[in-house]
């Protein structure tokens, strides 16, 4: 069969191997869509301290179920199924305590275990352990379904974030993880939602996709100034910033309202992670900060329901669809923010 594997940084080969066969407690899938993301890009440019190559990566999978191995029951060949990236253990004090998004032994599809850039993989036992393989409603497409990983991560950030009925919410950052926050800040209720971002021709791609209550070219106006102006100086009850920017936590903070909320969703350069933190404007106005660490199986689960069910459509977001032999391409695609959602079809 035919895989993609990264052997190094700027090292994806496109090459044969083995198709594998399922092992006890195992899935082997067909894999049909495996969408790509910004850390595919970061995969590529700079590998990844949980990697060891070649691994195959790709971390956005769906697919079918052709083989199931010794010892799994609730699944046979022919099922439509959606897998989670994230794999908590489900033992340790915290997978106990329900915080399976930060368990310290989590490991990961595409990069302990070979992920979803091949014609075929395997679904390894700690995946099925946890309950992490969704059957795919019969509304969805695969290309679809892939996207409920990374909308499972939105979901836990403004879950954290508390975004809900009648808020204001600014999503900084108008690639595919700002589009699903204008799109699921809707969906929960939001009065407003505002998108802001430093590219214009990104900016104006996505507005035309998700259609943000106002639309802010961060290069162009001050967006503090701009989201203080459009709420009459009051400020947004939440803020997410979905831009690997520390520049946009800190307007973050400038952007809140009294009580309001602020999701450090994108994560900052490992060597650039501080920012400039006004504690004053923490402690005076109540302002809550929080982290947003990737999904749990649950969120995955109703990632998928919330995308069948039409409150937060995928399908226009999915902007690129090209062949495993394109992967470098479609790598590069993102890299140039030409798209909003890049799915490679083996």
């Amino acid at each position: 069969m035919k895989v993609a594997r990264f052997y190094a940084p700027g090292d994806i080969r496109i090459e044969q191997a083995p198709e594998p066969s399922a092992g006890a407690g195992e899935l082997k899938l067909k894999v049909h869509n495996c969408s790509t993301c910004g850390t595919d890009l970061k995969i590529f440019r700079h590998g990844h301290h949980h990697i060891d190559p070649p691994r195959v990566i790709g971390h956005e999978i769906a697919g079918e179920v052709v083989e199931a191995g010794s010892g799994v029951d609730g699944w046979q060949p022919g099922d439509r199924v959606q897998v989670i990236a994230a794999i908590p253990c489900g033992e340790c004090p915290d997978c106990l305590r329900g915080w399976l998004t930060i368990c310290p032994n989590q490991r990961s599809m595409g990069y302990h275990y070979d992920g979803g850039f091949a014609e075929y993989m395997i679904v390894p036992q700690a995946v099925l352990k946890v309950d992490g393989v969704n059957r795919i409603p019969d509304s969805l497409s695969y290309a679809e379904a892939s996207v409920a990983e990374p909308f499972a991560c939105v979901l836990n950030g403004q879950e954290l974030a508390g975004a809900g009925e009648g808020d204001t919410v600014v999503v900084v950052g108008a690639g595919p993880i700002g589009c699903l926050h204008v799109r699921l800040a809707r969906a929960r209720g939001a009065e407003a939602v505002y998108l802001v971002e430093l590219s214009r021709s990104r900016l104006e791609m996505a507005a035309a996709l998700v259609k943000p209550d106002a639309a802010i070219w961060s290069s162009d106006v001050d967006p503090v100034e701009e989201v203080l102006r459009l709420t009459d100086g009051r400020g947004v009850d939440v803020v997410i910033t979905a831009a690997a920017a520390g520049k946009a936590q800190e307007d973050g903070l400038k952007m809140a309202a009294r009580r309001g909320r602020i999701s450090f969703f994108g994560g900052l350069p490992k060597d650039n992670p501080i920012i400039a933190c006004d504690s004053n404007l923490v402690h005076y106005r109540e302002l809550t900060i929080v982290g947003a660490n990737g999904s749990s199986p649950d969120h995955n689960k109703r990632a998928l329901e919330l995308i069948a069910s039409g409150a937060v459509p995928v399908d226009d977001l999915i902007t690129h669809r090209m062949p495993l032999d394109g992967v470098l391409d479609a790598i590069n695609t993102v890299s140039t923010g030409e798209a909003i959602k890049v799915t490679i079809e083996p």
